[in-house]
């Protein structure tokens, strides 16, 4: 009997409706699958089942590869390493369709790590259908002036377009975790603000989010040196609170950044 290990995060999902629901969100046939984390392999079996021309995995667990590796033999190729370690761009030479049950204590920092990462003329995947706490769902997918919006919403909503699919209850899932779950579908967006260094989108809205209650004006004049003609160029109001403002804002407020 496998044991998930708390410390990677391992929550198994064992609900045979709820795996059907997520192979079924694209189509599968004869395209190219990654599967992070794919644990015991329930989801595996169900998207060999589909007929796929080439499926990945990549388990961090060495046991968990090792039985991956028994139960689908050549049927797949495994990865045993860390997906924060790996080089996304190179896993394949076509495009992939990317599902991952991720871990929650690492899922936004896989996140953050593919979009910051994504090359400007050729996005490594097409889609991604991830699972995340829902929790950490809601922000993703929260718009502004509500009160889940925050950086993480900008960043995912700055390259990719998000579609809700379901949630997943917490019963779904060996063993039981405290949380109920929500599975996310990602598009890579065709047009998009284009950065010097997408990083500078991740520092704006971290320092912009880091006192959310409190007014943008510090975190502003921080970041642009005092000087106000910036903001009174763009109509922002130095009293709102981060929330306030909406996607455009802070990829405009970016590239002024950038240009300073």
């Amino acid at each position: 009997m496998i044991r998930a290990k708390k410390s990677l995060g391992q929550n198994f999902l064992i609900d045979q409706n709820v795996i059907n629901k997520i192979i079924n969100v694209v189509e599968i046939k004869d395209k190219n699958i990654l599967e992070i984390g794919p644990g015991t392999g329930n989801l595996t079996l169900e998207i060999l089942r589909k007929n796929p021309k080439k499926v990945i995995l990549i388990e961090k667990d060495t046991i968990l590869s090792n039985l991956l590796e028994k139960k689908f033999q050549k049927n797949v190729e495994i990865i045993n390493k860390d997906i924060l370690k790996i080089n996304e761009n190179i896993l394949c030479d076509r495009s992939l369709i990317v599902f991952g049950n991720l871990p929650y204590n690492i899922s936004t920092e896989i996140l953050s790590k593919w979009i910051l990462n994504l090359n400007k003329n050729k996005v490594w995947f097409s889609y991604l259908v991830l699972m995340f706490q829902k929790e950490v769902a809601d922000r993703i997918i929260s718009k502004f002036d509500t009160k889940d919006y925050g950086r993480l919403s900008v960043l995912a909503n700055w390259r990719l377009k998000i579609k809700k699919i379901l949630d997943v209850n917490a019963d779904c899932f060996r063993p039981k975790p405290r949380v109920d779950s929500t599975v996310l579908f990602f598009e890579p967006k065709k047009n998009f603000f284009e950065f010097k260094n997408p990083k500078n989108l991740e520092k704006i809205t971290r320092i912009f989010f880091m006192h959310r209650r409190k007014m943008i004006k510090k975190p502003y004049r921080q970041l642009f040196n005092n000087d106000d003609n910036i903001a009174t160029k763009m109509g922002i109001d130095l009293n709102l609170r981060p929330q306030n403002l909406n996607f455009e804002t802070y990829y405009e407020l970016t590239k002024k950044y950038e240009y300073l």
